[in-house]
């Protein structure tokens, strides 16, 4: 995704946290929707920087997450390693979910570093927008209002009265701006009240994008939020005494021990709250711009439907699936063969693991399916059965009581950190390719066929020195087996 763009004091914040629930089994939690390619062959992630880097170059792109996503951001942005070039995206890692106010508020502070002028267009990172020009334009527009120090939100006309998405009542006259006064704002109305809101004609559907300079918005921060804005000028100073006196030094500074311990510190004492709520609703500098582009938050299964191009019988078919007769259904198939037949108005979504089967018009609800998961503790709520990393990715096999078996590919010329595990040992037998192996002190190969073992509490390293991916057969051994017991002392990707 190479950078393209264009205005100097422009700064774009993705937002990507958040679980994902209505997506399952799609999504896990540590696999939300925003990195998933739901519409086209690209995730909802990469779509919003491509679509914003027109304008931004990718070092004032700035990615906000939590820990449970950051190696996954890292991973589909391709910039994971520490000698990445200079042009590298910017990522800022909050230690847990805050909601929204948090994360702009801290993504502000190191604006304001670069340019006190600064301008920031917040952008979700879970959405999908089918005319990436027209969301230039009118994303210009709220630029231009922003610099006269307002709080814009881009408005979405809406197309039928919607119970899921919050409203903005905007006055409609006339003024010859491009931007219009926001009145007030409204979360989820019910259906009689949705209908009245799209007959009046002067509502518009909250789309969650807002542009603002970042003075003007910790200045509204301070002002209704007081707690979060001390904690924020707390961290501020601190990326100051450490040495921040710029963007690019401010990022570099986050990454700093001191700077972690104080934005932890703020982030255990502060409460949850969203822009919209702790900002938006009681600002008087709130204006909308009105959106020209089709949009879709891509909220759920049903959303993804309407999207998706249909069959003779109003049908949404992909992967491996033979169908007879069924009409007006989702049905998404993966490696194995999904056969249905006289299904009318369901949804059936397949993965490796899991399978989902419900109504069309109760596709909202399927986050009740990721609730109980997680009151039994079924961990496929958690992550799938193959799982993605910078260095490759590995699949469960099979696991039982003190054993676990995965199939391991690593990419050609990676390798994983060097690590130890203090609850279980680990025996490699490789498929194909060649495994540089480090065990304590002996560096090694291993070849198709040969194995190797490591001891619990041994550091140990894998790394394919070759040019075809390495695959090799990992069993596990232990009173342990989960993946929070490594202890990583080298990495290349960010996550000692």
């Amino acid at each position: 995704m190479p950078g393209k763009g264009g205005d100097p004091a422009l700064f774009a914040v993705v937002l990507a946290g958040g679980s994902g629930t209505r997506f399952w089994p799609l999504s896990r939690e540590l696999m939300p929707k925003q990195f998933l390619s739901l519409v086209g062959p690209d995730s909802l992630l990469k779509q919003t920087i491509q679509r914003i880097e027109v304008l931004v170059p990718p070092r004032r792109i700035l990615v906000v997450t939590g820990p449970a996503q950051a190696e996954e951001v890292y991973r589909q942005l391709g910039s994971v390693r520490k000698d990445s070039v200079p042009e590298e995206y910017s990522v800022i890692v909050e230690p847990k979910g805050r909601n929204t106010a948090p994360a702009i508020g801290l993504a502000a502070v190191v604006i304001r570093k670069a340019d006190p002028e600064g301008v920031m267009a917040v952008l979700p990172s879970d959405h999908y927008i089918r005319d990436s020009e027209q969301f230039i334009k009118d994303l210009h527009g709220a630029v231009a209002a922003a610099r006269e120090g307002l709080l814009v939100t881009l408005g979405i006309p809406p197309t039928r009265p919607e119970t899921g998405f919050g409203y903005i009542e905007f006055d409609s006259r006339d003024s010859g701006k491009t931007y219009l006064p926001v009145r007030s704002f409204t979360e989820k109305p019910d259906l009689a009240t949705a209908q009245q809101y799209v007959e009046q004609g002067n509502f518009s559907w909250n789309s969650g994008m807002f542009v603002w300079k970042a003075d003007v918005i910790l200045g509204e921060i301070e002002r209704y939020l007081p707690d979060l804005h001390a904690g924020l000028v707390e961290v501020e100073r601190i990326i100051g005494e450490v040495g921040g006196r710029n963007y690019s030094q401010a990022m570099d500074t986050l990454e700093t021990e001191e700077v972690k311990q104080a934005v932890a510190r703020v982030y255990e004492r502060i409460e949850p709250v969203s822009i919209d709520y702790g900002v938006m609703e009681k600002s008087e500098k709130v204006v909308t711009v009105p959106a020209r582009f089709d949009w879709s938050d891509v909220g759920s299964f049903g959303a993804l439907f309407d999207l998706l191009p249909r069959d003779g019988q109003g049908n949404v078919i992909s992967g491996r699936v033979v169908d007879i007769e069924s009409e007006n259904s989702l049905i998404r198939g993966e490696k194995r063969l999904l056969a249905t037949l006289g299904l009318k108005d369901v949804i059936v979504v397949d993965t490796e693991d899991a399978v989902l089967v419900c109504a069309r018009d109760r596709a909202q609800e399927v986050r009740r399916i990721v609730e109980r998961l997680r009151e039994e503790g079924q961990e496929e709520s958690l992550i799938h059965r193959t799982v993605m990393r910078p260095w490759g990715s590995y699949t469960v096999l099979d696991r039982g009581d003190k054993f676990k078996i995965k199939r391991v590919e690593v990419n050609p010329k990676s390798r994983l950190s060097l690590q130890l595990h203090h609850h279980r040992s680990e025996h490699w037998v490789v498929v194909s390719g060649t495994a540089r192996v480090t065990v304590a002190e002996k560096v090694f190969d291993v070849h198709p066929g040969e194995s190797t073992f490591v001891p619990a509490s041994t550091r140990h390293r894998l790394e394919n020195p070759g040019i075809i991916p390495l695959v090799l057969i990992e069993v596990q051994n232990g009173e342990y087996l989960e993946e929070d017991d490594i202890v990583r002392l080298e990495d290349d990707y960010r996550r000692v």
